[in-house]
């Protein structure tokens, strides 16, 4: 049986759930599919022992978070093939160069890039999308996955265009990946709400969290502000410094059911280019109610 990995970073969960319907349906083509979590510390199985290969991640500041950066400069030379998943919370032109710098590590390495897959899915930092939102970005990815997965099984090419503007935007934000270690200096806990559960530290990709014999909980000098920790607790007792009034706190509610809705239930930050997402994902939103979708 042909296997197919997903070295995957989700500190929200995003990424993986776009992973997990990539592995339903490689699954129903004959695939064993494993999952293999991104972390700080991990050892990793080499590309090598896979037929089918994805890197999957979430944008931080239009660009590959710090901690995929670092698995693609620790793994040995090879010429596997590898396909990218990424997630990011809008559909803006300015993400298609996320994947600039990861891919030259790779190449590097000798890995050959076969193509990538962009999927919105909803924010864990600046606003919480609306489950309306939630239920259309989702709808998107049941509605497209399936075809994305059966082109990587055969192995096709799905090479991005990438503008000079996208490059410049990933390029001029660079500074954000060296900044969140600073910034995450100034993370803190309000010791009402935090009943010293553990839940960030266990959470943290980083292992950039910890807590003493009293529970009180530290934040060190790792940090790539992934939310992972503001987003998942229980009690919404963390802050994330000069970040805090970004925050989002809590699961969504993941929907497909979009009956009855418009353009008028898509957010007005970046209304246009989420209308034309969800249209090219199969969902033409009609303008007012009564019309079919």
């Amino acid at each position: 049986m042909k296997k197919a990995a997903f070295y995957s970073f989700s500190a929200t969960g995003n990424t993986k759930r776009i992973c997990d319907l990539f592995a339903d349906e490689l699954r129903a083509l004959g695939y064993e599919t494993e999952y293999i979590p991104v972390r700080r510390g991990a050892v990793y199985p080499a590309l090598a022992e896979y037929d089918l290969v994805f890197l999957a991640y979430p944008v931080h500041g239009f660009a590959a978070p710090r901690i995929m950066l670092d698995l693609a400069a620790g793994f040995p030379e090879g010429s596997s093939a590898y396909y990218i998943i990424k997630t990011s919370g809008e559909p803006l032109s300015a993400n298609d160069a996320s994947s600039e710098v990861l891919r030259r590590k790779m190449k590097a390495k000798g890995y050959v890039f076969k193509g990538e897959f962009h999927y919105v899915m909803p924010y864990n930092m600046l606003f919480r999308h609306s489950d309306k939102m939630v239920a259309l970005m989702w709808r998107a990815a049941l509605n497209t996955v399936p075809a994305d997965a059966a082109l990587a099984a055969r192995g096709e090419e799905k090479i991005p265009e990438v503008s000079a503007r996208a490059k410049l935007i990933r390029a001029s934000l660079a500074f954000e990946h060296g900044g969140m270690r600073i910034l995450g200096l100034f993370f803190g806990v309000d010791r009402k709400k935090c009943t010293s559960c553990g839940r960030c530290v266990k959470l943290c990709p980083e292992q950039n969290i910890t807590m003493d014999e009293n529970g009180k909980v530290k934040f060190g000098r790792h940090c790539m502000g992934c939310a992972a920790c503001s987003f998942h607790c229980p009690t919404d007792a963390i802050r994330i410094g000069a970040m805090n009034r970004y925050k989002v706190n809590g699961p969504y509610t993941f929907s497909s059911d979009i009956d009855g809705l418009t353009q008028k239930d898509v957010c007005d930050y970046c209304h246009e280019d989420y209308i034309r997402y969800f249209a090219a994902h199969g969902i033409d939103l009609p303008a007012e109610e009564g019309e079919k979708i």
